[in-house]
């Protein structure tokens, strides 16, 4: 092959390169605040793939460089795997939220909503705090070089260039769904059952003392039984959410290798 034809095969590879990790920076939670801007986050991506270039082993396929609609169909695919890769891995940031969202809804704060900076819109107050802290705990578990590193490991499994059209079952969507809904629930169990049974006592003292007004009583008091129960059982969450990081990662870039 000629210098030009190496050149030319250089520059594709390293934009298919980019365009994975810009659909990482894009779909990750960790990194996909909309105050950044396009322009930042692609020249973020070019920097993580320079950085990463010498890891990423075999060169761009010679099948990728047959005309313009090659290039631009392993640019979406490249554009899938990295979006893949970052959805699948932020299922312990999402079960969080989701949780949170129930937990306030159990407190009586389901009405109360704030605006969400990263996503610009608007987000349950308990389910964005403890969103907030997850994401403080994933950098501090250096969650996002985990991340990183399965996004280098990626481009072993599928190579650049050799990303295709696979189907959503394949990938474990409904497997992740369900991972979403048990960490959710074992997050929320504690918060349900106390709660639950303030429930079952206001209801008591409402049958035992007529005269007294439950629902003016009740509202603040489920508030505060709330908000010390965020205190105590946030150990326990810190726990379950670090003990689903690194399992997750692992399956999310195993979701994004049936690219292939």
């Amino acid at each position: 092959m000629t210098l030009d034809g190496d050149l030319v095969l250089f520059i594709v590879a390293f934009l298919l390169a980019t365009i994975r990790f810009l659909g990482l920076l894009l779909a990750a939670p960790a990194f996909a605040a909309t105050s950044a801007p396009m322009e930042f986050r692609f020249w973020m991506a070019a920097l993580l793939a320079l950085a990463a270039w010498p890891l990423l082993g075999a060169p761009l396929p010679e099948r990728a460089l047959l005309g313009w609609g090659g290039i631009v169909l392993a640019g979406a695919g490249e554009f899938l795997v990295g979006i893949t890769l970052g959805l699948l891995s932020a299922l312990p940031l999402y079960a969080v939220q989701v949780a949170g969202r129930v937990i306030g809804t159990q407190m009586g704060l389901g009405m109360v909503n704030v605006l969400d900076p990263l996503s610009q819109v608007q987000v349950s107050l308990v389910g964005q705090v403890k969103f907030l802290l997850a994401l403080w705990y994933f950098f501090h578990w250096d969650g996002h070089l985990l991340l990183m590193r399965a996004l280098v490991e990626s481009f072993r499994l599928v190579p650049l260039g050799g990303a295709g059209l696979s189907l959503l079952a394949e990938m474990g969507v409904g497997a992740w769904l369900q991972g979403l809904f048990v960490l959710s629930f074992r997050i929320v169990l504690p918060y349900f059952g106390t709660l639950l049974l303030a429930d079952l006592g206001l209801g008591f003292v409402a049958r035992t003392v007529p005269q007294m007004n439950i629902f003016v009583l009740g509202l603040p008091l489920k508030i505060i039984l709330g908000f010390f129960l965020l205190v105590v059982v946030l150990p326990l969450t810190v726990d379950v959410v670090h003990g689903q990081i690194e399992p997750l990662v692992e399956s999310a870039l195993r979701g994004a290798s049936l690219w292939r």
